[in-house]
């Protein structure tokens, strides 16, 4: 185990807003849940909100993949002291990220229907409804989105955290304060049910991208930023990013693509089903907040010492970061499980026994499945990403995700009639193999990659504002 205290500190400084900030959205998305659960019959609600996050789902994970690329660059690069080349790769992400949720925007509006019928099939009309009305309105606060979480994961890899504790307050103040009013229609509003939980949603991202671009521009002074170096990048770090980066993108979205898919499955087993794993996926999130939290520190720590040529303590973080991740995915694993029955009373789904009954047999499997979750994440989105070793990671998830989760998943689902539980078992069967992989993987020197370029840039260098700039 390591002993120096400044590992510990660079961790947790860096985890511990983020795993606040997982907390907050983590309650916004259950406020969004229980307040939809009253909603008409308590069931059909819930699931087409449920179902549609599950397509929301799959952006994020987009912008989250494409963020998370550049942060392998960035924190090796900053481990350098190279804020120019940081400000460049940045330029060049957030630009990406703002076309891509330009896309999803264009698409959601243009074949909303078509991409709703993908994911509920069940032909239940009142939840095809509910989840129309709620995806029409929701969608456009992907560009919102995108413009925050982009400044977010550049300022996290420089280990500025700060601004994720306003922006998610905020979130959390003003997602459930307009759930209130406006699902309910208190405060002389009306009351305009699902679609006032999109509009909640939508307002809520609004007022993260205002706070970040602030925060960024007019307040920090760590890494200070002009908004004309926002639009200027260098050919030879966009090849390194496509190199490096783009796997974990892929990584990133694929898996959310899968997951997607999972909720189509999931989507034509009926409402109970979408409800009670609307109920179990709230509590995995719970289950990993942390996990992953603690991840992203510790990709910025090993991708510091990678980009400063300390290879040695590399592999010590990796030891140490492994035992601390098997321990907190055993204590995360039993407070799900403990809680699992006051936490699906909330909702007013449960009411229906069959929902609260499948929901608490799916959270005791969850719960078996999070150490084997907490595990891996450390090692393939902490240590493998921050040692540069990103395609490995793609490869095992593309294996995992198209050729056995999936596969798996339909099988028990339309071809064996398996059990509901079972179901959902397979929708996490790679949970139970993936650790292996990654513990043998770290047991070689190969996941160690320094991907920086062999200079330094100069921090004063002049940069031309023009669109890119050629190899310096």
């Amino acid at each position: 185990m390591i002993k120096d205290k400044n590992f510990y500190k660079t961790i947790f400084t860096i985890a511990l807003p983020s795993a606040f900030q997982a907390l907050i959205s983590f309650l916004v998305v259950i406020a969004d849940n229980v307040m939809t659960s009253y909603i008409g019959d308590g069931v059909s609600a819930q699931a087409a909100v449920s179902q549609v996050n599950s397509i929301t789902a799959f952006y994020t994970a987009s912008m989250l993949g494409l963020v998370s690329g550049s942060s392998v660059l960035i924190a090796q690069y900053w481990g350098k002291h190279d804020t120019l080349r940081i400000k460049k790769i940045f330029a060049f992400m957030m630009a990406l990220c703002f076309g891509v949720s330009c896309l999803f925007l264009a698409a959601a509006r243009i074949f909303g229907d078509g991409i709703i019928g993908l994911v509920i099939t069940s032909g239940d009309a009142a939840t095809l409804e509910y989840a129309s009305v709620y995806f029409g309105i929701v969608c456009f606060s992907y560009i919102p989105y995108a413009l925050s979480y982009s400044f977010v994961g550049m300022l996290r890899a420089v280990e500025i955290v700060r601004v994720t504790l306003y922006i998610t307050l905020a979130a959390l103040v003003t997602n459930i304060g307009l759930n209130y009013v406006l699902i309910f229609g208190k405060l002389g509003f009306p009351q305009m049910g699902v679609a006032g939980a999109a509009v909640a949603t939508l307002v809520s991202r609004i007022v993260e991208m205002i706070i970040v671009w602030t925060y960024t521009f007019a307040i920090q002074k760590k890494f200070p930023l002009k908004l004309r170096e926002m639009f200027t990048t260098e050919r030879a770090l966009i090849k390194d990013y496509f190199k490096f980066g783009f796997p974990v993108a892929l990584g990133d979205t694929q898996w959310a693509l899968i997951g997607m898919l999972k909720a189509a499955i999931i989507g034509g087993m009926g409402t109970v089903f979408m409800a009670a794993n609307s109920i179990a996926s709230s509590m995995a999130q719970l289950g990993t907040m942390f996990t992953f939290a603690l991840a992203g520190g510790a990709c910025v720590v090993v991708g510091k010492a990678v980009g400063a040529g300390k290879y040695d303590t590399v592999r010590q973080y990796s030891k140490t970061i492994q035992i601390m991740f098997a321990l907190i995915g055993v204590v995360m694993a039993l407070i799900v499980f403990f809680i699992r029955k006051p936490f699906i009373s909330l909702y007013g789904s449960s009411f229906d026994a069959d929902v609260f009954s499948l929901a608490s047999t799916m959270i005791i499997i969850l719960a078996a499945t999070v150490p084997l979750t907490s595990y891996h994440a450390s090692c393939f989105v902490g240590i493998n990403r921050g040692a540069g070793d990103s395609r490995f990671v793609m490869k095992v998830d593309l294996i995992c995700g198209w050729l056995i989760v999936l596969p798996t998943t339909y099988l028990a689902a339309f071809v064996f009639n398996a059990p509901l539980p079972v179901v959902f078992l397979c929708t996490r069967i790679d949970q139970c193999f993936k650790w292996i992989i990654a513990f043998i993987r770290l047991r070689g020197n190969k996941w160690i990659k320094n991907v920086t370029h062999g200079d330094n840039a100069d921090d004063n260098a002049k940069e031309s504002p023009l669109k890119i700039e050629k190899n310096s």
